[in-house]
């Protein structure tokens, strides 16, 4: 099994930051793209970043400038640099991965974390 845990996430006055990680473990043979996605109250799940294991990045329009994905592939892990948190960056963030899990399978399958509430107070 594989199992994605975030942490970073918590209450942060509008226009400071805040850094997410997710730690990915289990069976590991190697991971595609991993991202982050939120979801606000009332709203339907969002792509925020994703990176690729060569470090090609996508982010969507409404962080770009202020989010940075980065990733170290030795340690399985993603990260999210948040900065010039506004109110509206309020949500649930959820890391995705794309993992294949053994060597003799090409399937790549995608796992979703538990979740790590952002909060911007304005």
């Amino acid at each position: 099994q594989v199992q994605l845990v975030e942490s970073g996430g918590g209450l942060v006055q509008a226009g400071g930051s805040l850094r997410l990680s997710c730690v990915a473990s289990g069976s590991i043979f190697s991971i595609n793209a991993m991202g982050w996605y939120r979801q606000a109250p009332g709203k339907q799940r969002e792509l925020v970043a994703t990176t690729t294991s060569g470090g090609s990045t996508n982010y969507a329009d409404s962080v770009k400038g202020r989010f940075t994905i980065s990733r170290d592939n030795a340690k399985n892990t993603v990260y999210l640099q948040m900065n010039s948190l506004k109110p509206e960056d309020t949500a649930v963030y959820y890391c995705n991965a794309d993992v294949r899990k053994t060597s003799y399978s090409s399937n790549y399958w995608a796992y979703w974390g538990q979740g790590t509430q952002v909060t911007v107070s304005s």
